[in-house]
């Protein structure tokens, strides 16, 4: 699976961006989704994630309410909607890919994803 991420962009706190996740070279519908992101200086974190149907989804806990993974399996597209930025979001997103099933804590795992695209830089301003 080949993975491009987009949509990453400079705004104000308080703003929104819409990230894009397209997946190529195999049936996407067959893969867990994930976002996770990495700031300046930290370790990369996973922000959130959604099953192979879209039915189920799963967040870190400082982006619930805010942000929103949705994906569209016909454009093999995953997106995260990120609304009410705070200056703590900016980052590089990263868009991941695997064939396991994940559940609860395993989201968090960076290492069972086995596809990566690459950052899109968010940089949110104060």
């Amino acid at each position: 699976v080949q993975l491009q991420a987009s949509g990453g962009g400079l705004v104000q706190a308080g703003g929104s961006l819409r990230l894009s996740c397209a997946a190529s070279g195999r049936t996407f519908s067959g893969y867990s989704m994930g976002w996770f992101r990495q700031a300046p200086g930290k370790e990369r974190e996973f922000v959130a994630g959604i099953n192979w149907s879209g039915g189920s989804t799963y967040y870190t806990d400082s982006v619930k309410g805010r942000f929103t993974i949705s994906r569209d399996n016909a454009k093999n597209t995953v997106y995260l909607q990120m609304n009410s930025l705070i200056p703590e979001d900016t980052a590089f997103y990263y868009c991941a890919a695997t064939p396991r099933g994940l559940y609860g804590r395993t989201w968090y795992r960076a290492d069972l994803f086995d596809y990566w695209g690459q950052g899109t830089l968010v940089t949110v301003s104060s």
